[in-house]
């Protein structure tokens, strides 16, 4: 899946590497040796995927990228020796089988937090930037916004010089708030000029933009329409780090560069943590599932299933004094099917409530699917197998369903919404997944 990246004719010296093997299946370790890892004085860099070795050149590395060659080089060892090299104490520490190397993911943490450092671009003015939502199902947007403008946040570059990557902080959702006019001809032109012109005037006042071409830059949103108006600027597209909740690879959504963003649904706004004890509550249902019928996988699922049967307990609206939590908290198995768009806030709420999310979705990668295994903590069936999904979940045996749900307590950790953000949570799995598209790159500054 991580294979050198390939980008178009770069201005700039630029590489990628094929590092992020080092998280374990399904991507592979066999590339890895103790002579791959780079110096730290300089680095031969391929230009392109395919280019033959008569084309390599020697590229000086500046200090941000020497610090990246190091924490590269430790994430390595941590990783082929299934070892911490960490000897900070911590208070918690990934283990087990729901990561793909949890040596070295906690190494690649520890490297994060030791070194990585976010510009944040001071122009424009709230609400269209430097602001977003903080309640719906775009809340991860406003929060994520809001945690990187916090005073004291430890991943915020002082100066651009010592930054690893660069936000855009503008807010789609607020963008399509304010200048979204239906009924209108060209009802996307006003949302992609005003993006477009956003990232002309740092790219115009500043060298960064320009020295990468974007690939260090990186937007963050939950709106269905991000991915589409990120193509207001060709580089934004095609380059630079884009974090959206609607992470379609059928639609552009770009495995080796971009980063799905866990889709949170917030009504109040209220931040809440998971209840204690789940693995003890009584569960009665065998599955269950409550939404409209959008898009063709609901309305296939609610065909084969609403109001049809007990165990598996379908409902398009839930009849009157039914509790939405309860039912989830009360169920083995929760359904979270895609809508209109691949993502399902479903997911993050079913991990929440202690029950085993079982994900029905075409052409989606899971969030931080670089380090957590899903197949170790949900069950994921094809959308052609709804009509068996009874007898799917039926066949788990009881043994492993109990493993599937404690395993199920055990990240749940990772799909918290924290404000100030703690250590391994959402906000910090979210950067976790842009670190590693860093240090999955090479720059020469």
């Amino acid at each position: 899946m991580y294979n050198e990246r390939s980008i178009r004719s770069w201005s700039t010296p630029m590489a990628t590497v094929n590092f992020l093997a080092a998280f374990g299946e399904p991507l592979s370790v066999s590339s890895l040796s103790s002579s791959s890892v780079p110096d730290h004085g300089e680095l031969q860099v391929l230009v392109g995927t395919n280019n033959p070795p008569q084309l390599a050149r020697r590229v000086e590395l500046g200090t941000v990228e020497e610090g990246l060659a190091k924490a590269r080089a430790a994430i390595k060892t941590a990783a082929l020796s299934r070892n911490r090299t960490s000897s900070e104490a911590q208070e918690w520490i990934p283990r087990g089988a729901v990561y793909r190397n949890a040596y070295a993911f906690h190494q690649s943490y520890t490297e994060m937090e030791k070194r990585f450092k976010v510009w944040i671009y001071k122009e424009g003015e709230p609400p269209i930037v430097h602001d977003g939502p903080r309640k719906s199902i775009y809340a991860i947007e406003g929060h994520f916004i809001g945690e990187m403008e916090r005073e004291r946040n430890p991943f915020v570059a002082r100066h651009p010089a010592e930054a690893h990557v660069f936000f855009l902080p503008f807010s789609v959702v607020n963008i399509v708030h304010f200048l979204y006019r239906p009924n209108v001809t060209d009802y996307w032109g006003p949302l992609k000029r005003l993006i477009a012109d956003y990232v002309a005037v740092v790219a115009d006042k500043y060298p960064y933009w320009n020295r990468s071409l974007g690939a260090d830059h990186f937007m963050v949103s939950c709106h269905d329409w991000a991915p589409h108006l990120s193509d207001a600027n060709s580089d934004l597209y095609e380059n630079s780090i884009r974090v959206v909740c609607n992470a379609n690879t059928s639609e552009g959504f770009n495995l080796e560069k971009d980063v799905t963003l866990p889709e949170v649904h917030l009504s109040d706004g209220e931040l809440s943590q998971p209840a204690a004890n789940q693995l003890h509550s009584e569960k009665t249902i065998l599955a269950f599932f409550a939404g409209g019928s959008h898009g063709y996988i609901r309305e296939m699922l609610l065909h084969h299933w609403e109001g049809k049967d007990e165990e598996l307990v379908v409902h398009e609206y839930l009849p009157k004094g039914v509790n939405y939590g309860e039912m989830m908290s009360k169920s083995k198995f929760c359904l979270c099917p895609s809508g209109y768009e691949v993502a399902s806030p479903r997911i993050v709420e079913s991990i929440f409530m202690g029950c085993v999310p079982v994900i029905v979705s075409v052409d989606y990668p899971l969030p931080f699917s670089d380090v957590l295994d899903w197949s170790k903590f949900s069950v994921q069936i094809p959308v052609e197998k709804i009509p068996e999904i009874k007898a799917i979940l039926r066949a788990i045996p009881e043994s492993r369903y109990k493993k599937l749900q404690k395993r199920v307590t055990q990240v749940q950790r990772h799909f918290v919404l924290n404000r100030p953000a703690k250590r391994y949570d959402m906000i910090h799995m979210v950067l976790h997944s842009i670190w590693l598209r860093r240090i999955n790159m090479r720059l020469p500054y």
